[in-house]
């Protein structure tokens, strides 16, 4: 799955609840607007949970 975790040198654990409906372009609409942060930076892994709290999407 993370095939290239050896280059992740951020984790950023976005807290509350997400609708993991949302695909790549919404979660990184999410966090430009509301972390003030480039989706695309390198080495930045972005974690997302559900309501349920046993799923996690992540955004790399």
């Amino acid at each position: 799955m993370l095939f290239e975790a050896h280059g992740i040198s951020k984790f950023v654990v976005v807290c509350g609840y997400t609708d993991l409906r949302k695909g790549v372009d919404g979660l990184s609409q999410l966090v430009e607007g509301t972390y003030n942060t480039s989706p695309f930076e390198e080495g930045t892994l972005f974690l997302f949970y559900g309501r349920r709290g046993d799923r996690i999407k992540a955004l790399l």
